[in-house]
């Protein structure tokens, strides 16, 4: 009897008060709004790449003209009427989920008001040319519609908006990848504060459900492509391991060298330039990544997708010196202060690092050496090594690389750490710089 009252008492909590059916249901239709928002943003960031492409093909100079006007254009429109949609949008959002910001100022860092500035302004970065990611910024603006789901909620709601902005920030890294698990893995390494948000079965099955949104309109297929690693043996043992030590030391010093730069702290003459003459420092970093663009034929521009993807297939020749040429074009990208992330550019950085290997070498298998320096770079540059593992494990044909990857991507982390302190949980304390001083009695 003890057993049948038990039930019963479950099954009336659990079902009768539908109250928590509605909190369920909406913080659910948020989630598949928050996907669907992020495929759409994904569709303009690639139509405006387009328009930036075929401006290229009318006249190879004009990069050189538009890219800096149109640099200039979006730090002067962010800084003047949204300065919380700079940068990347992962800091805004660990931001918010510190303790001491209050509910009310949660619109400083993440909002639908940020969430509609970023998705036009990233994608205007797109569209001059700039090298950045969608990603980053995917995260912001999912994080910025899940909370719009708090003014509907019961007062005394279980979900907190620190859970919503955990699962619709997560959602956006789910639903920008086509990878809902790597979506979790975000939310567990990068966002969480509390056991109560890692456990939460139903932030978790929102953040599930946004990326199943980008699944069903996109299809089951993988960013960057498929990487078919066939005969990995011990072979590939001394050039993944160099692999590994490189793209470590290459990713901590791009997130030390992020840090030191838009910190504003730095005594050189361009952080000075910066900080006085912001918009005229913007564009001159956008003349510089248009330079590079030029002597690149255009493959640092966007977020490297199409050339990443050539070498993945084997079919695109890249040479060395792309590298080099994509670490400091995303860097300046960053350094302009334009919305923009650099997940994607991370993923070729390492990419074309991987590839460099397998050429000096002349190791077989340049396939696995590019999977290797995607996740180590990856790894390295935002300090998320499970996230990273599990991004680019979904783009390997089979199971062959699962542990080499997993390794990578903790040896090359445990690098970077080395050189430069973590890029996110960093850049969030210094948005916390952006809150309201507190008035002494």
């Amino acid at each position: 009897m003890q057993t049948k009252h038990n039930i019963r008492r479950a099954f009336r909590k659990e079902f009768s008060d539908w109250r928590v059916w509605g909190s369920r249901s909406l913080v659910v239709a948020f989630a598949a709004l928050a996907g669907l928002v992020v495929v759409g943003f994904t569709w303009l960031s690639e139509h405006a790449f387009e328009q930036f492409l075929a401006l290229c093909a009318w006249r190879w100079w004009a990069p050189l003209l538009w890219t800096p006007l149109a640099t200039a254009a979006i730090v002067w429109l962010t800084r003047r009427y949204v300065p919380g949609a700079a940068g990347s949008g992962i800091p805004q959002v660990m931001a918010g989920l510190e303790p001491g910001v209050a509910s009310h100022q949660l619109g400083l860092f993440v909002s639908l008001k940020l969430s509609a500035a970023k998705l036009v302004l990233t994608a205007a970065g797109f569209l001059a040319g700039l090298s950045l990611g969608r990603e980053g910024p995917s995260v912001q603006v999912a994080a910025g519609v899940m909370l719009a789901a708090r003014r509907w909620l019961p007062e005394r709601s279980a979900v907190t908006a620190h859970g919503l902005l955990v699962a619709g920030g997560a959602a956006g890294i789910a639903a920008a990848f086509n990878t809902p698990l790597a979506g979790v893995m975000f939310a567990i390494e990068e966002l969480s504060r509390t056991p109560e948000q890692r456990s939460s079965g139903l932030l978790m099955a929102a953040i599930v459900l946004a990326g199943l949104m980008a699944v069903s309109v996109n299809g089951n297929a993988t960013y960057f492509g498929m990487i078919h690693a066939a005969g990995i043996d011990l072979s590939l043992v001394l050039p993944g391991l160099l692999v590994t030590l490189l793209s470590g030391l290459a990713g901590g010093l791009f997130s030390r060298l992020l840090l030191a730069s838009l910190s504003g702290t730095s005594p050189d003459w361009f952080s000075r330039m910066r900080l006085r003459w912001p918009v005229i420092f913007a564009a001159g970093c956008g003349l510089a990544i248009a330079g590079i663009g030029l002597l690149s034929g255009g493959a640092v521009n966007g977020s490297g997708y199409g050339h990443t993807r050539a070498m993945i297939d084997g079919s695109g020749h890249s040479p060395a010196i792309f590298f080099f040429f994509k670490f400091i074009a995303t860097w300046l990208t960053a350094w302009s202060g334009v919305p923009a992330g650099i997940f994607a550019p991370s993923l070729a950085i390492g990419a074309a690092l991987g590839n460099d290997v397998a050429q000096l070498l002349a190791y077989p298998q340049a396939s696995a050496l590019i999977a290797l320096g995607m996740v180590g770079f990856l790894a390295a540059a935002t300090q998320a090594p499970l996230t990273s593992f599990i991004i680019v494990m979904e783009m390997v044909d089979g199971h062959a690389m699962v542990l080499s990857l997993m390794a990578c991507a903790m040896m090359a982390r445990t690098v970077a750490r080395v050189l430069s302190p973590p890029l996110y949980p960093t850049l969030a304390q210094a948005q916390m710089l952006r809150l309201p001083a507190a008035h002494s009695p």
